[in-house]
């Protein structure tokens, strides 16, 4: 059975790798085969930095060179993004989870549901607090959008509360708030990946239990 994909979106520096750095470990603790591509225009930057990690095995990690704006190959035309999953599946077929990190885009960056079954955008509070407001197509349609670097927020001169106001009033959808250097919210993460896309249930035990993949 084909692995399911999760889309990790959003602008230049919002931490988007930082994420895929927290989140990979702790699935893979719980048993769940995962396995990544990124995406750059002309590099591999962000393939070469996980790998370095070394949680992963560096097959498991495949960089897609886009030659063009990062949204055009997660939406209007994702055949590079779909081949690479291609290629990840054929040489482990064990996968279960498969993750496609955008390159850094703007605030209309969205994924096509060709390509994923569910995303993630990311913003960071250095960004400013006026981001919410702006009504991103990108953070107003993802599967949940992720708040990041909140520990920064009095040293920027962002305003967390008018953060979670705005947001508030504007999505509809869940928004987990995250700090990945401390990792707080990332358990929130992680249990939206659980649930609402390999459909299974975290138990205290840190196994999760369940699903159909």
């Amino acid at each position: 059975m084909a692995a399911a994909r999760v889309g990790i979106g959003g602008p230049v520096g919002s931490g988007k790798t930082a994420l895929l750095e927290c989140l990979v470990p702790r699935l893979m603790a719980r048993g769940i085969e995962v396995a990544v591509v990124t995406n750059d225009l002309l590099t591999q930057e962000d393939a070469e930095r996980l790998r370095k990690k070394d949680f992963l095995p560096a097959e498991r990690i495949i960089g897609v060179e886009t030659g063009s704006c990062p949204h055009t190959a997660i939406r209007e035309d994702p055949t590079m993004n779909l081949l690479a999953i291609q290629d990840l599946e054929i040489k482990w077929p064990q996968l279960e989870l498969i993750f496609v990190e955008s390159g850094g885009d703007n605030l209309a960056s969205t994924f096509s549901y060709d390509l994923i079954d569910s995303y993630i955008f990311v913003i960071d509070v250095g960004a400013g607090d006026d981001i919410p407001r702006k009504n991103g197509p990108g953070f107003m349609q993802a599967d949940l959008v992720v708040i990041n670097k909140i520990d920064i927020a009095p040293y920027v001169g962002a305003d967390l509360a008018t953060i979670r106001r705005d947001t508030q009033q504007r999505r509809t959808g869940p928004v987990v708030y995250t700090n990945c250097k401390t990792e707080v919210g990332l358990d929130q993460v992680e249990q939206f990946i659980l649930e609402t896309v390999l459909f299974r249930t975290p138990t205290r035990s840190g196994v999760a239990v369940g699903g159909d993949r």
